[in-house]
């Protein structure tokens, strides 16, 4: 689901009647629209914002419906993002070759547009169901960061898992409220995407201000510093500047009393199999949080990262 409620559906055509027709007709279900002219396009919006789903003609300028598919469905950040084929060519080879693209589905124009509806529903189900994608960011949830490191697990494979949460987050909340903590989230997401893309590895939302960065060993390390680097660049930046000033802000704790709370900042603990198997996931994420403990430890003093390099 989209930040606002509404399922978000990227339509890249480069036929304006089509698009106003499809526009028109996903408008009516209340679907929110938002619209490419050409392969390139599509990619830098797919970017900008991954919608919910995506309706993608073949044949388009600059870079092909196919083509688009394929990045699409390479991509770690976005090949969750249900894709459909629309094109004027009827033959079981052109969708043969859009489904060997990764296609989740095929529609020939013309087309009946109760039938576009159902498949458009049909997909939207199946891939929130075995997704779960967190609502505000759209990131991979649960299901799919146990079912990640299962697969590395169960392949014995190198891996590294980073547990990534926020210092100080709930005070923030409190004086700021939940409009503004929702964007940092969403911040935060987006710098750990961000760094993350060439460390080939895969992100996801637990929850709250909870995400998770699979990548390799050799990696890991390297991948905290930039996260945490940038991070802390841009963390002023969610405070009024008499609060930036300050240093930190006033708020209640837990038990009622008025607290000092340094300003935002990030805990990062880091679980690998390099000096020890790994056989579960109960065993990563007790590690894991072991470590986010370690890190959490300075955070009078800012972000850290804790890594557990014990072989037993």
């Amino acid at each position: 689901m989209a930040p606002t409620g509404k399922t978000v559906i990227l339509v890249a055509d480069d036929e304006d009647s089509m698009v106003s027709m499809l526009r028109e007709a996903l408008h009516s279900v209340e679907y929110d629209v938002v619209v490419a002219h050409n392969g390139e396009e599509a990619i830098e919006k797919l970017r900008q914002n991954p919608p919910d789903l995506v309706l993608l003609d073949v044949q388009m300028p600059k870079m092909s419906g196919y083509d688009v598919c394929r990045q699409i469905k390479s991509d770690v950040f976005l090949r969750h993002i249900p894709v459909m084929l629309l094109t004027a060519q009827s033959g079981t080879e052109s969708k043969v070759t859009g489904l060997e693209q990764g296609a989740d589905d095929y529609l020939t124009k013309p087309f009946e547009m109760d039938e576009l509806m159902a498949r458009i529903r049909t997909l939207l189900r199946r891939t929130r169901l075995g997704l779960e994608a967190n609502p505000l960011t759209r990131l991979p949830g649960n299901v799919t960061i146990e079912n990640e490191i299962l697969a590395r697990i169960q392949k014995k494979v190198s891996f590294a898992v980073l547990y990534l949460d926020l210092n100080s987050f709930k005070a923030y909340n409190d004086i700021y409220g939940f409009v503004k903590g929702d964007d940092v989230i969403r911040e935060t997401a987006r710098i750990i995407l961000t760094q993350s893309e060439t460390a080939d590895g895969f992100v996801g939302h637990i929850g709250g201000d909870d995400f998770i960065v699979l990548t390799t060993p050799d990696e890991a390390e390297t991948l905290c510093q930039k996260i945490i680097k940038v991070f802390d660049a841009k963390a002023p930046d969610f405070y009024t500047p008499e609060d930036r000033t300050r240093g930190y802000v006033e708020s209640k704790d837990r038990r009622g009393q008025v607290t000092k709370f340094p300003l935002l900042s990030m805990a990062i603990g880091v679980v690998t199999n390099q000096l020890r198997p790994l056989t579960s996931i109960g065993e990563v994420s007790k590690i894991g949080a072991e470590m986010k403990h370690f890190a959490k430890e300075t955070k009078d003093k800012g972000s850290a990262y804790a890594i557990d390099r014990r072989r037993e």
